[in-house]
């Protein structure tokens, strides 16, 4: 579950295969890849009451997966893994048991690895367990069918209880009085609609004007003590412009969005903020909410002074809140005693009322549930300004942002193919460097790729990834051709402001072409 039951006095080793012998254990292939896949990084003799959270997590799901069972009950499992562990551990479990053995029961607001592992899923709603066949894209769709049939139900329903309820005020017939079972009927038409579901509705919030500098990161690098965690990192940030930030555990992606905001100094280079920028930060400590912990939500929504016009209504924070899934009940509950779920949405009210024009979120996903996701990737797509995400959720990184970087030694690198190259350039990196635990082709997904063709779950990865490249494309061909317009446009005696735009074109038309030969290349391998 999302507990454990690891004790602070023990070794990382000890919690994991406890006091086997190194021999025993080292030599079982499927306990080497656990280590290798969730703790390789972790200092095998430290105590536990000397790990993060996240060290402690993850040593506590090893010491799970190492061992033998018939079924395996997952709670949110994700929680503190990077891409390239959730990527991980969706291999794992769909290798770990025969096709006719073994069981797993996941609980997960991971739509990706919902998608890859699970051959059905289980929906819990207003007290009922309702199946569905496949993962989450199945889901989807049978829940929408289910959604139109339960429509068309209503609305038959409806015009029934209209019927009744004219047969009702016509009053009783002449030779007789209405029979007993046609009243009790109509009163049961009546009593018996359904209470509507808390559906979670965001809409889009007024930014400010942001102009054409939004943030630079120039020859920026950063330490901590002899720690070196950004090294050289340049990077012109757009407006308008939607990226997602890759990175294991501990790389320096909230280093990188910390020097976006202006909360932390770089060591070296410099940063540079736009004059228009009003950045907005959704974080994983809530910060936004730690001095008010002991206020009641109606308190601090009163003080918000905005109005929010949704389908041509203007609402006030407070019934925007209830709309976003807030009882009344949850209005009056003091900040500190909300639900994680009820404390992320509040953030990311608050977030939007500030009206900013540069949105960065730090692992958005942490404590939301899966139409919660749905609603606030909604909103991102119609949001007009710049957006900066970091999130283990390759689903909501995918949806909602246009181009992806990943940090990988200090540096900060374009990734054009999104996620999949993400995790090969890992891979490359691992392979090339000393393993603690070995490895051999059989633990190489790309050596089985080579002799035998794309798997299903490699063929499902390719085409997002064509999918991703082909809407950054036409993003790239629309910003060349805005570019060319405003050389166009620009005045012909400064030479340096066309320098300038000369060299935008041609760093548009250098990834425009990197992304065509990745696109050409996944389109041969798909075909």
């Amino acid at each position: 579950d999302q507990s454990d039951d690891l004790r602070d006095a023990d070794t990382v080793g000890y919690s994991i295969v406890g006091d086997a012998a190194e021999h025993e254990w080292a030599s079982d292939p499927k306990i080497r890849d656990v280590i290798a896949g969730l703790a390789v990084d972790i200092e095998w003799d430290a105590l536990v009451s000397s790990l993060s959270g996240g060290q402690r997590r993850r040593v506590a799901l090893a010491k799970l997966l190492v061992g033998e069972w018939d079924l395996i009950a997952l709670d949110e499992p994700t929680n503190h893994l990077d891409v390239e562990g959730i990527a991980w551990l969706a291999d794992h479990l769909r290798r770990r048991w025969a096709a006719s053995a073994g069981g797993l029961l996941l609980i997960t607001h991971d739509r990706w690895l919902l998608d890859e592992v699970c051959t059905t899923t289980w929906e819990v709603h207003d007290g009922i367990v309702e199946p569905f066949e496949g993962g989450y894209a199945a889901y989807v769709l049978q829940r929408v069918e289910r959604d139109r049939q339960a429509a068309a139900a209503e609305a038959k329903r409806q015009n029934l209880m209209r019927k009744e309820l004219a047969w009702l005020r016509r009053g009783a017939p002449a030779r007789t009085s209405k029979p007993k079972f046609r009243i009790d009927a109509a009163n049961q038409l009546i009593n018996d609609v359904p209470p509507p579901r808390n559906t979670i509705e965001l809409t889009k919030m007024a930014t400010a004007r942001l102009g054409k500098d939004v943030v630079d990161l120039l020859d920026v690098s950063v330490s901590f003590g002899e720690r070196s965690v950004l090294k050289d990192v340049t990077w012109r940030i757009g407006p308008g412009e939607r990226s997602g930030v890759l990175g294991a555990n501990g790389a320096g992606k909230s280093t990188l969005l910390s020097l976006i905001a202006g909360t932390l100094e770089p060591t070296g280079g410099r940063v540079k903020h736009g004059k228009t920028v009003r950045v907005g930060v959704l974080d994983q400590q809530f910060s936004q909410l730690h001095e008010i912990e002991g206020d009641r939500v109606r308190d601090v929504l009163a003080r918000e002074k905005t109005l929010v016009e949704v389908e041509g209504k203007e609402l006030t924070p407070a019934q925007l809140l209830e709309r976003l899934g807030f009882l009344r009940a949850h209005l009056s509950a003091r900040v500190g005693e909300l639900s994680g779920g009820q404390r992320r949405r509040l953030q990311l009210l608050l977030v939007l009322l500030s009206e900013p024009n540069v949105m960065i979120l730090d692992e958005p996903s942490n404590d939301i549930d899966v139409d919660m996701l749905a609603a606030m990737e909604d909103l991102l797509d119609s949001w007009p300004g710049t957006l900066i995400v970091v999130s283990h959720d390759r689903y909501l990184l995918e949806r909602v942002t246009d181009q992806q970087y990943a940090i990988l030694d200090g540096s900060l690198r374009h990734v054009p193919g999104g996620v999949e190259e993400y995790l090969r350039l890992r891979q490359n990196v691992s392979s090339a460097a000393p393993q603690k635990a070995v490895s051999g082709p059989a633990n190489d997904p790309s050596a089985a790729a080579e002799g035998e063709g794309l798997s299903g779950a490699e063929l499902r990865a390719a085409r997002k990834e064509v999918a991703s490249i082909e809407r950054r494309m036409q993003k790239v061909g629309a910003q060349i051709e805005e570019t060319h317009q405003r050389m166009a446009a620009h005045d012909q005696a400064d030479l340096e402001g066309l320098q300038k735009l000369s060299r935008a074109v041609q760093d548009l038309e250098d990834e425009s072409a990197s992304l065509e030969d990745r696109w050409l290349e996944l389109s041969e391998a798909i075909d």
